[in-house]
């Protein structure tokens, strides 16, 4: 874990581990209430591949008569009000890594859950985190079940105190990696049910086909295909076909727009980066005839949407967000080249420049992607 500011850290540590504590003293003096908590803070992908399983929650024998809140990611907060909104009473959004910096907002928002007197709280996610865990504790809930996880999202001298919150921690079973699955399996233990959900997916409304969608970015460069690597690809996509290309992403991967939108020929690309929210977003890909993207939120949202896809996949998290299983009717066409370190969670052996992406992406090259998508093409 990485420390922005030192000081704000131990306060809002301070919080998360001694609290709870203090709270569970208090929750004595409340009265029983039919309420449940869901804490789901982690990115737009994994909201995609959890959020189907809320409706079968809501309409559940055990819980269709509790009120049900979902503590998010401010990430997905468009997404989650429009479509989902039904399946929920209460939402609370938040940024998670800003309260590890913010004790004030932190202790606020803890004071607001231990008042809304949750009876149950659940954290699906199987990588646990200091702030989620911590919010889960200062509900002072009579059950807060979690999977037992491992410490990918958080430190073994924080894991082994948080763990004492849980009244119930699930164990994932070893032929259970893709997160879909392990949101199925959580919920089946749950409601106590056979869940069968085929495959995750998102509503979007149907338009003219807006063509080839290419997100050049992924949040991080070290998980980003090369820059002139989608270069080299755009120019064989324009030159063997008359498909509009369009250019997608966040704010943040503006610079790669500009890059791809002035080193190529004029016109070549439709530049939509940082241009549009995430239910824009959700429409363009729905109605795109190809969408090729690094392993990001894209990838999920064109499985969701049934939209053809191409993912560019690195080893970090290998079969655990992508490829999907075989059986997965909508699944992206993964292209990999598979090295003996995969399955590393992103802490990569190998040194390379600052801007560089991991080997495990770099290797993928630009003429292998283009004759897997001239075949999605013409199909």
């Amino acid at each position: 874990m990485q420390y922005k500011n030192r000081n704000l850290f131990r306060l809002s540590r301070f919080i998360l581990l001694k609290f709870p504590v203090f709270f569970k003293v208090l929750s004595k003096f409340r009265s029983d209430q039919k309420c449940l908590l869901i804490i789901k803070t982690d990115a737009i992908g994994d909201y995609i591949l959890f959020r189907n399983y809320l409706e079968l929650l809501k309409k559940s024998k055990r819980f269709k008569h509790y009120r049900i809140t979902l503590l998010g990611n401010k990430l997905w907060e468009e997404l989650a009000l429009k479509y989902d909104s039904e399946f929920a009473d209460d939402f609370i959004f938040v940024d998670p890594e800003k309260l590890y910096y913010a004790p004030l907002t932190l202790l606020k928002l803890g004071w607001q859950l231990f008042k809304n007197n949750y009876e149950i709280v659940l954290q699906p996610s199987y990588t646990r985190l200091l702030i989620t865990d911590g919010l889960a504790a200062l509900t002072a809930s009579k059950e807060i079940i979690g999977f037992e996880g491992d410490n990918e999202g958080i430190p073994p001298r924080y894991k082994t105190r948080t763990d004492k919150f849980y009244t119930q921690k699930l164990i994932l079973p070893s032929d259970i990696s893709f997160e879909f699955e392990r949101s199925g399996f959580f919920f089946q233990e749950i409601l106590d049910c056979e869940i069968s959900l085929p495959y995750p997916s998102l509503p979007f409304n149907k338009m003219q086909p807006t063509g080839i969608v290419i997100f050049p970015g992924a949040g991080n460069l070290k998980r980003s295909w090369d820059a002139e690597k989608f270069k080299t690809l755009i120019g064989l996509i324009k030159q063997h076909t008359s498909q509009s290309v369009y250019l997608a992403g966040s704010v943040g991967e503006i610079y790669l727009g500009q890059y791809l939108t002035e080193s190529l020929p004029a016109n070549s690309v439709i530049n939509l980066i940082g241009k549009t929210s995430l239910i824009q977003l959700i429409d363009i890909i729905g109605n795109a005839s190809l969408v090729i993207a690094n392993e990001t939120s894209a990838i999920h949202i064109a499985a969701a949407t049934q939209t053809k896809s191409i993912c560019i996949l690195g080893g970090g998290h290998f079969g655990r967000f992508a490829p999907y299983p075989e059986q997965f009717i909508h699944k992206p066409l993964c292209l990999y080249q598979k090295l003996d370190c995969y399955y590393c969670n992103w802490n990569c052996r190998f040194l390379t420049g600052e801007n560089e992406p991991h080997p495990c992406v770099a290797n993928v090259d630009a003429a292998t992607v283009w004759t897997s998508a001239r075949k999605l093409i013409l199909q």
